[in-house]
């Protein structure tokens, strides 16, 4: 076996936890090598929205967003409850904001509040109904330079696609409805025409988060090896000092002489550890996470004995299983004239609630007679005139493969689109009649859908009384499968607050840290508001770079 040069820090994986780990090392002067299983770098981050949730920073001061570390606190506390780590929230609340200026300070990156996108939770104690929420300003490819190729390709669309922003996401949903939606809609187009015309390529959302990662990593003369999948971790003693990996197909081994930070994503992938840990029915299949997350950075911290955090739960969202692959609903189950049934074409949840918590009542079904998965989004052709769906135009028909496939049908009436779903007809009727009373007095007497900020963030704010409500009642009928998606599992490695990966017993596993969905998460079974995921995987991976310098 071949043995490589030695650094100070290896890092195992190239999504946003792992490079702002690596970028914070080599800021620290420590010699830092990423590796990188897939043959593109950025993981599940390059392919994300790409927002960033950390309270208190100077982006939202300088947008004259008042918030303190004492009313995050509270929140995070509510609404983790009972299963957070109070060691772990005071971590991240305390070090996400210099993670932040680190970042911005040592990368072409520059963050903007994201308006209006309100914390999840919002009427909760210390919640923000006008947001947290950063993003990357738009970032010309060029910051790449020959590494253009090598970056991860978006969720949707691909390389030259529209340079579409998540402030912008909100209102190209109304893009027929609202006169900001028809601006938005112009004005993303020019930025992509312009950019096409001027050969200026531009990145947004995670596409730019990432790009400008790298871009400070190659500053620093971080490299990045791609292809280069972990085997295991070495150990000397009771001490971890390297990686073995494999490289050009060969095994190799490389030594870290402060210590190993394991980035690597979690186990969407891994059917196995899917059908070990999570509830049926599941599917690695319905995932929008990187295709290499199988749990490779979570195994081999298991070996060495390390304790897991909630392994049975994920970033969870209702997703239409399209035989492409999956799309993951945002405004969709928000928008007015859309309700999400279960196999009786009942109600059983807010759609417009917080996706981790739409799924979580996707699978507390009352009785197994009844499930809720599938469920079925019911809607009519006055929504489907109004609104986009799965990044299709308003109007335009579905393509012939969704109905073959089944993960669509249409009828003329709702007892006729019931029978197509093998639904009750009798129930799906009773059901559409009670919501659109409801929706007619503009309060949902149910499930409270329209109450919340959060709610209404993607409602549509001409559709009065309640923009989130409105009746089916113009036919055809449409419904659409849905089940339990995810944009990643969320268990992993125990971890303390300096991302120290911890056994059964507590104590630290000496030099081995973790980070992001590698990591049992800050957040527990809760997701806080849009960029949840993403804030506390780079303030992680930043304050293991700083344990391992001053270690």
């Amino acid at each position: 076996m071949t043995t490589l040069p030695e650094f100070d820090v290896v890092v195992v994986g190239s999504g946003a936890a792992g490079m702002t780990a690596a970028l914070t090392a080599a800021h620290q002067g420590l010699r830092t090598l990423v590796v990188e299983k897939a043959a593109h770098f950025g993981g599940s981050s390059a392919r994300s929205g790409g927002g960033v949730w950390i309270p208190n920073n100077a982006v939202l001061k300088r947008a004259g967003v008042q918030d303190d570390a004492g009313q995050a606190a509270d929140y995070l506390a509510k609404i983790v409850g009972a299963e957070g780590n109070p060691q772990l929230q005071a971590a991240f609340l305390r070090h996400g904001p210099d993670m932040l200026a680190l970042v911005q300070a040592n990368t072409p990156l520059r963050f903007r509040w994201v308006r209006g996108y309100s914390d999840y939770y919002p009427e909760t104690s210390g919640g923000k109904p006008g947001g947290r929420s950063i993003e990357a300003v738009p970032l010309p490819a060029s910051v790449l330079g020959a590494d253009r190729d090598l970056l991860n390709p978006p969720y949707l669309g691909g390389k030259g696609a529209l340079a579409v922003t998540q402030a912008d996401y909100r209102w190209l949903n109304l893009v027929i409805r609202h006169p900001r939606g028809l601006t938005t809609a112009v004005r993303v187009g020019t930025r992509s025409w312009l950019a096409r015309i001027r050969r200026r390529e531009l990145l947004t959302m995670g596409q730019a988060l990432v790009a400008g990662l790298r871009a400070g990593l190659a500053r620093s003369d971080v490299p990045i090896w791609l292809s280069t999948p972990l085997i295991d971790v070495e150990m000397d003693g009771e001490r971890v000092t390297g990686v073995r990996v494999s490289r050009d197909g060969e095994p190799v081994t490389i030594r870290a002489a402060r210590g190993v930070v394991l980035a690597a994503g979690g186990f969407e992938h891994n059917t196995q550890m899917r059908k070990e840990y999570q509830r049926e029915p599941i599917g690695s299949e319905w995932t929008v996470g990187a295709a290499e997350n199988t749990g490779d950075g979570i195994l081999a911290g298991q070996r060495l004995g390390a304790a897991l955090g909630p392994m049975d739960d994920a970033w969870w969202g209702p997703s239409v299983p399209l035989p492409r692959g999956p799309f993951f609903l945002l405004a969709e189950r928000t928008l007015p004239g859309s309700i999400l049934v279960n196999a009786a074409g009942r109600r059983f949840v807010n759609e417009a609630a917080p996706y981790v918590d739409a799924v979580h009542a996707m699978y507390d079904a009352d009785t197994p007679e009844v499930p809720h998965i599938p469920a079925w989004l019911v809607f009519d052709q006055r929504y489907r005139n109004r609104y986009l769906f799965a990044a299709r135009a308003p109007g335009r028909p579905f393509p012939a493969h969704w109905y073959s496939s089944g993960v669509c049908a249409k009828a003329d009436t709702l007892a006729g689109l019931a029978a197509e779903i093998g639904l009750s007809g009798d129930g799906l009727t009773a059901t559409v009649e009670r919501f659109n009373a409801m929706a007619d007095a503009g309060r949902d007497d149910d499930f409270q859908r329209g109450d919340s900020a959060y709610d209404r963030y993607y409602g549509d704010p001409r559709n009065r009384p309640n923009p989130c409500l409105a009746r089916l009642s113009k036919p055809p009928f449409y419904a659409v499968r849905i089940v339990p998606g995810d944009l990643g599992t969320k268990g992993g490695l125990s971890t303390d607050e300096r991302a120290r990966v911890l056994r059964e017993d507590g104590s630290p596993i000496p030099g081995l840290y973790a980070a992001g969905n590698t990591s049992a998460l800050v957040m527990g079974r809760t997701y806080a508001g849009p960029g949840a995921t993403l804030g506390p995987a780079m303030t992680f991976g930043y304050l293991a770079a700083l344990d391992l310098a001053a270690g």
